[in-house]
């Protein structure tokens, strides 16, 4: 018996990859242009074994969601310093040691990654969003450069919305 040949299997399929350099990341109360990069979710799901007779079955166990890493810029004004110490704040006050509600420092953040003309091909939601690690960078004097702040952002869960 034949095999027949469809005629979409013959033609061209074009092929257009993400890129690296086409995404946003929107976070309230912070300015999309001073986010350098960010990661994207990861999830991760345990196992169960089930031990019956002489075999062991597994079955799938809870999921978690990995954190998710921020580079922002640091510029002069606004400045991201304060705009993440502002953020990391509302969970706990260093000066007073009270820790925050978890409604006040949990945020929503979507993640877009762009087309070649800036249409959006792919976009998440982070549902829970909130500083866990905050790095400031270090200065050097022998060095130039633009400051960098490292952020880990610990999530509840994402949603993929397309």
């Amino acid at each position: 018996m034949a095999t027949l040949i469809e005629a979409n299997d013959i033609f061209f399929n074009p092929f257009e990859p993400k890129q690296q350099n086409r995404g946003i990341m929107l976070v309230e109360g912070v300015p999309f242009w001073m986010i350098k990069g960010f990661s994207r979710p990861q999830p991760s799901s345990g196992t169960i074994e089930l031990p019956h007779i002489n075999v062991l079955r597994k079955v799938k166990g809870k999921t978690t969601w990995g954190d998710v890493s921020l580079t922002l810029y640091d510029p002069i004004v606004p400045s991201g310093t304060q705009t993440m110490m502002e953020w990391f704040r509302l969970s706990h006050e260093s000066v007073t040691g009270r820790d925050g509600y978890s409604d006040f420092y949990k945020k929503d953040i979507t993640i877009q990654l762009l087309g070649p003309v800036g249409d959006i091909v792919e976009e998440w939601t982070l549902k829970g969003a909130f500083p866990t690690d905050l790095d400031f960078g270090s200065i050097d004097f022998g060095s130039e450069g633009a400051l960098e702040i490292g952020v880990t952002l610990s999530i509840d869960f994402a949603i993929l919305q397309f």
